[in-house]
Order: C-alpha cells, then structure tokens, then sequence
C-alpha cells in the first residue's frame, strides 16, 4: 500500500504573511465565508492548505480590489462555484454525447 504525500500546509502566520494580511483578518473572514475553512491539527491550530490560500486570494482580491462589501464578494464566490460545477456538468454531458454518438466531444 502508497502511502499518499501529505499536502502543504501553512499556520495563521504564514498563510496572512503569505497573503500580505494580518492574521487577526483572516480569522474574521473565516467567521463570514464558508469556503475558508482551515484544517485543524490534532493541538487545534489551523493549518490552511493551498486550496484555502487561493480562495482568501479571491475573498482578498474581491474585498480590496473590486471593492466589493462582504456581502457582495459571498454573492461572487457562490456564482464562481455554480460557474464551476456548470462547466464541469457541460464538459462531462458532452462527453456522454460523443459516447453516444461516437462523434468527437469537441463538435
């Protein structure tokens, strides 16, 4: 049996450093959007893997750039997840068509 490589994690301080905020930000935007959700070590600390990191980037880009309120940019991280799963299901119904019709799954 593989034993699966462990994923890259970072603690509070060095995904905020890394995020160019304070941690005590990031905290906050943990209470206010679902999608932040960092892994916890067995001692509780969070430990935020490479996928948080890219969803604080868009919360932080939202936020500071777009100038969105946090209301808004929750709005935006809904419409970007049914924007994924929408292509995801249209990538996997065009496979299933050129399943059935033998044609490409491009045409």
């Amino acid at each position: 049996m593989e034993a699966q490589p462990r994923q890259k994690t970072y603690k509070i301080g060095q995904a905020a450093a890394l995020l160019g905020i304070k941690p005590y930000v990031l905290r906050f935007w943990e209470s206010e959007f679902e999608q932040i959700r960092p892994v916890r070590t067995p001692s509780g600390q969070r430990a935020y893997t490479e996928e948080t990191i890219e969803v604080v980037r868009r919360v932080k880009h939202l936020l500071w750039e777009e100038k969105l309120t946090i209301d808004g940019a929750k709005k935006a991280l809904e419409g970007d997840r049914r924007s994924g799963l929408l292509q995801e299901i249209a990538s996997e119904l065009r496979a299933i068509r050129a399943e059935l019709t033998g044609r490409p799954a491009g045409e």
